[in-house]
């Protein structure tokens, strides 16, 4: 394994690891090779990072686990395909391969997939493609229902780079909470620190070629296949991906918990951490037992 270490004043440990092809995926990673494994998968959206959506879980993990978020190939500090491959499943492939490649790098055999959004929809493809490497299925207001009709957030979401703006993305990011006056000052923040990733011009490619009419999705039959244990999780406000979705996922895999978390909207593991972080330890738990 290739890797160049960037010092943090966290335990999160903070690596570019190489892949393939001269290719690198910037990963967080907390624990150590092991312990129980798991991978979290952040959702789309202008100049998310592994960070913005990974940082107070892996704290709130703890010790015992061996924690690994991604940067998704294309986003953040990661290496991002050359040319841009159009449209969603098209850069979900692509993404995928390079997490599976992450993952045999890390030589990690088995693995609980933690997916929000659009992670979730990854991760479920991994599911199809290598179940013997998936332990288990934590999905947080994932998409992947067929005929998802997308909500007035998701739509401001995908439009961003209409208004490429530090407003902009401070209203975009506004829709993923709930208690929007509780978390107003957060999400100023986060919209400043995500601006010099925004900047980027093949961030911008990227997010412009990834979506499209056609989006991943999974039928019931699909699902079904599916034998490992799932938690799925959604926010009862999420004003980006519908409730709906969830409780879909949660019907058709064959073993799944659903846990709907009230006063919560997209950011389930921001808005209501405490209570994420505690679900998905006692899921891990049982999981990697």
């Amino acid at each position: 394994m290739t890797s160049t270490t960037i010092e943090t004043a966290s335990r999160i440990r903070e690596d570019d690891i190489a892949i393939s092809d001269g290719r690198h995926l910037r990963v967080l990673q907390t624990g150590e090779y092991g312990q129980p494994a798991l991978l979290f998968l952040h959702g789309s959206g202008p100049g998310v990072t592994a960070g913005s959506n990974w940082r107070g879980v892996l704290d709130a993990l703890g010790e015992g686990f061996h924690c690994i978020a991604p940067d998704i190939l294309g986003f953040g500090d990661s290496s991002y395909p050359d040319p841009q491959p159009q449209g969603f499943k098209a850069q979900a492939e692509v993404r995928i391969d390079a997490l599976f490649a992450l993952l045999d790098t890390l030589r990690i055999e088995k693995v609980i997939l933690v997916g929000n959004s659009m992670g979730g929809m990854y991760s479920l493809r991994m599911t199809q493609l290598r179940p013997e490497l998936v332990a288990g299925l934590a999905l947080m207001g994932s998409g992947g229902m067929p005929g998802l009709e997308p909500t007035p957030g998701l739509i401001k979401l995908v439009t961003y780079f209409d208004d490429p703006s530090v407003e902009a993305m401070a209203d975009l990011l506004i829709q993923f909470v709930h208690d929007k006056q509780a978390f107003g000052d957060k999400v100023e923040e986060v919209a400043a620190e995500r601006m010099p990733i925004v900047q980027r011009p093949w961030i911008e490619a990227g997010h412009r070629a990834m979506f499209a009419p056609e989006m991943l999705s999974f039928t019931a039959e699909d699902l079904a296949r599916m034998d490992v244990p799932a938690l799925v999780v959604h926010g009862r406000q999420d004003a980006i991906v519908p409730i709906e979705s969830s409780y879909y996922l949660a019907e058709h895999l064959p073993h799944a918990d659903l846990f709907v978390i009230n006063e919560c909207g997209h950011w389930t593991q921001i808005e209501q951490a405490d209570k994420f972080a505690a679900l998905l330890r006692t899921f891990a738990e049982g999981g990697l037992s």
